[in-house]
This record gives C-alpha cells, structure tokens and sequence, in this order.
C-alpha cells in the first residue's frame, strides 16, 4: 500500500538518494508537494526542502490523481461564456471534459496577436482599448506572471494544475507550493486549451464583445454582439475580468444584484534582483536557489488600515496595463526563468467601501478611473502618454521629487518623474510612508535601491456581483453565472479557474442531474 511522508531537507541534499537510505524498502516515490524555506538565510541558517512524498513497494502502483469523466452529450443551447481568460476558459474545458461544448465569446485577440497590439501600445502609444494587457485570449492573467499560487481549498485545485500540465505546463507544477508558468510559457499553453476546446466543438469568436446581456422576465435568452449578431442560450457564464467596466455599468442599468467592494491600491516597488537576493539569502546568495520571494504586511493600529505586498514578480518587469485610452495603471511580471535584473511587487493600501469612497454601487471603479486619469494626464503633459510615473523611495520618504537622470527599469513603455501625491490620494501615500519604517524592519535594506512606480489600482474588482451559494448563479437574475475575478468571487489565476470549473458542474448539475 502506497505511503504519504513529510520530509525536510538541507538544500544541498539529493532527494533520490536520501529516500533511498531510509526507505529501502520502497523502490519508488514521487512528489505530491515541494517548497523551499529559506527563512533565516540571511542570518546563516541554512535554507531546506520541505517535501510531500508518496512511496509504494515493488507491485504497488501510485493512487489516481486524475479523474476519468462520462460523456454527458451537448445541451441544446450551448453554455455561453463571456471572458477567455482563467475562469471563462476552464469554465468552458470542465463542460468539455464530460462533452458538453460552450460558446466562448473574447472581446481581444488571441494570445499571441495581442503581443503585437501590446507592444505597440508600450513603444509608440498606439493603445488598442479592446487588445492589450488586460483584455484578450488568457485575460489579464497571461501578463501578470503566471503565478498559480492559491490559498483556496477546493478539490477543483489539483484539476486545474494537472490540466495545466496535461497541456504543456512543467510537470512540478502539479506539486510546487508555488507553482508559476511565466508569462512566456502560459501564452502557449493557452492556445493549446483553445485549440483543444475547439476540437471538441466549442465556438470560440475572438475580437467580439458582448454589447448587451438578454433576458425575459429576468432569466437569461442570450446575448446581444456588438457585430448585430445574437447568441441564444439558457446559461450565461459572466468571466469578463476585474477590468471590464463597461460591463459593470451595464449590469447595474439592468439592475443585476451587486454590492461595493473594498480594495486595493498604491505602487509597484521596484529593485534590483541581486540586491532583493541577498537580502533573502545572505551567504548563500552563491546557490541557485531562485530569484528571492517576499511577502510583507503591516496594519496601521490607529486606523485599522493594512498596507501588504501583492503580486510579488522576483526577476520580473513592471507593465503599463491600463485598459482605457485616458488611463494608467502598472502591474507586475516575470517569465519562466525569473531572470530579468529586477524584482516588483505591489505595495498598496486596503481601500474601503462607503469609508474611503461613498457607497454609490460604482464609486469604487470610479475611485480607481480618477487615479489612472490623473497618471495619464500627467505623462501626457510630462512625457509621451506611454510613460508611468515613479520616484525614488528615499526621496519619496523626504517629500522630495528630485532631479536627474531617470534611473534604469524594467518598464517596457518607460518612467517619468512625479510627486506620488499628484497621482494618490493623501492616505494612501501616507500609508505608504508609515508602513517602509516597519518594512525595513522585517527586511533590512528593503528600503535601499528601491524605486516606486504607480499607480498599482485594479488589485481586485471593485464590486461583488452578487450569486446564490449553491447554485452559484446571480441572485437577481436566473441563468447567469457571475464568475471568477471580475465577479469579486475569486483572486488570482488558480482560484479564476476553479471557479470557472464550480460553475460548470452547477450548470451540468442543473441541465444532466449530474451528481
């Protein structure tokens, strides 16, 4: 019978040979879990593996991770997804896999289409509001790092990290504890998962945005495309993405049930990864142990305010990532091998609904549009509407903005100098301010050779669209399933799909009895 067993390691310790001498009689193993603590590193202890194995005996075969699906048959009106970023796709993929087709519909290009759109928008300015960052085949998800770490429980988790594999991911992304893909390798294995959906039957229309939600007596018929074109169907699955404000407005024209979320908002801080290294890993800076991860968090005890990181990119690039033609906004990257000279995250304070913005159902998007505009008429006045602003944190400390050469980046589209406070509102930079003393204390030297690039606004939607706990649909409307990130139900690419895979099981639950 097959044996789980929790081990930890030195790092330098071959994992092979060492189950080999204390489990002899086990002839093979495999890892259901992997990750490195290399806390203390920077004061001399030395950094350990902590390691899930599974072992079996000569005849014993591992348990059965993967699961083995019934052929169910298609609806008679196919599943309408809008969004093909994480939550549409494996929405659409976990419908598929007991053999029930959808029909996608993604307002922006394919994957490796939009590169070109973004890059023109990073060089020249030449911004495409329905292809960018944020919008097209993968969603805003295949721009942001890749990261598939998540702190949901769900027994959906494990089917998404072994799709992801199945479909070229590498194979330890099925048992790293924090799993990432890059955003190199995802734009490829997202085609895949289209490619794939599509051999299956689904109808996948790129470059086509849903114009209007259809119902009758509010229960969902269709939707309405902005090429005239009408698309029926029962269920609609509503995964645009925490950036689709348009689709927002429109909800709440048709009165869907929705409600303000709190938030997030401030900077990107950027280092130089060697230094970001050292500060983790002291001595044994020399080993391979990867590009250095930090996590830091600091509430305010007279304002009950937190201001954390978000988002963490070791060896990756700040993006321009904004989604309308008069706005700004920066978010964090990385590739697979973490390789860049530099290290981001997002350091930002929580922003509350009906305390920080009034309770107007939309006040939170437009508590982030007004920020983004006041960037982009800023780099509009100062630069060439592509550039983000940043400071120097030590000058940013002083309420000093300085002169001088800009500093070099990882921002494709450039920087350009600015008081913060001309772009943040006053509590958030003096948060900021208040939380880098108790930063550099928890990091020493997390204050040095730090520049801060802004601003860092859709950390999450800014409302809940709001849906019944069991069949996940909308309260207010039946047939419409709010999904994923854009709907405030999920936070990051993994708990996006999972989502995406609940609700698909809702609706095979609802149309197939399935149990």
């Amino acid at each position: 019978m097959a044996k789980r067993i929790q081990l930890t390691l030195d790092f330098e310790v071959d994992l092979e040979q060492e189950v080999t001498k204390r489990f002899p009689e086990y002839n093979d193993f495999r890892i259901l879990s992997q990750s490195l603590d290399a806390r203390g590193a920077n004061r001399g202890k030395r950094p350990r593996y902590q390691y899930s194995l599974e072992l079996i005996k000569s005849g014993e075969k591992f348990s059965i991770i993967k699961e083995e699906f019934k052929n169910l048959g298609a609806l008679s009106k196919k599943p309408i997804i809008i969004g093909a970023g994480p939550g549409g796709l494996f929405c659409a993929l976990r419908l598929a896999d007991y053999g029930v087709p959808s029909i996608i519909v993604e307002r922006g290009e394919r994957a490796h289409k939009r590169m070109k759109d973004i890059a023109k928008a990073w060089r020249y300015g030449e911004f495409n509001p329905e292809s960018n960052v944020c919008y097209g085949e993968g969603g805003a998800g295949l721009f942001s790092d890749g990261k598939l770490i998540t702190r949901i429980k769900s027994p959906y988790v494990n089917y998404v990290m072994n799709r992801l594999v199945d479909f070229g991911a590498p194979e330890d992304t099925a048992y790293l504890s924090n799993p990432h893909l890059g955003s190199n390798k995802i734009r490829v294995l997202i085609g895949k998962v289209s490619e794939y959906l599509q051999e299956k039957g689904c109808e996948i229309h790129y470059n086509t945005k849903v114009e209007g939600l259809d119902f009758v007596d509010k229960k969902i018929v269709g939707v309405s495309l902005n090429n005239g074109q009408k698309l029926v169907s029962d269920n609609v699955v509503l995964a645009t993405g925490h950036s689709a404000s348009d689709m927002y407005e429109h909800l709440e024209e048709l009165n869907v049930a929705m409600k303000p979320k709190s938030f997030a908002v401030g900077v990107r801080i950027e280092h130089p990864r060697s230094h970001m290294d050292y500060i983790q890993y002291g001595e044994y800076i020399k080993y391979d142990l990867g590009a250095a991860r930090y996590r830091l968090s600091w509430e305010n005890p007279e304002t009950k305010k937190g201001t954390y990181s978000f988002c963490m990119c070791p060896g990756g690039y700040v993006l321009s990532s904004g989604t309308e033609n008069n706005g700004l906004v920066v978010n964090g990257m990385s590739n697979y091998a973490r390789n860049s000279p530099w290290s981001n995250s997002a350091l930002v304070v929580s922003v509350e609904a009906g305390k920080d913005f009034d309770g107007e159902l939309l006040a939170g998007m437009k508590f982030q549009r007004n920020i983004e505009k006041a960037a982009y008429n800023l780099s509009k006045i100062k630069a060439n509407k592509k550039e983000v602003p940043f400071i120097e944190l030590d000058r940013f400390l002083e309420g000093k903005i300085g002169t001088g050469d800009n500093p070099k980046t990882s921002c494709p589209s450039g920087i350009f100098r600015e008081d913060l406070q001309n772009i943040l509102p006053s509590f958030i930079t003096d948060h900021l301010k208040n939380a880098f003393s108790k930063f550099e204390k928890s990091l020493k030297g997390f204050s040095e050779k730090a520049i801060l690039i802004a601003p860092e606004t859709r950390t999450s939607a800014p409302v809940t669209i709001e849906r019944d706990r069991d069949t996940l649909e909308s309260l207010s409307h039946s047939g419409l399933y709010p999904c994923g990130e854009g709907a405030g139900h999920a936070g990051g690419i993994t708990s996006a799909a999972v989502d995406g895979v609940k609700i698909a099981m809702s609706i095979l639950r609802k149309e197939k009895n399935l149990d």
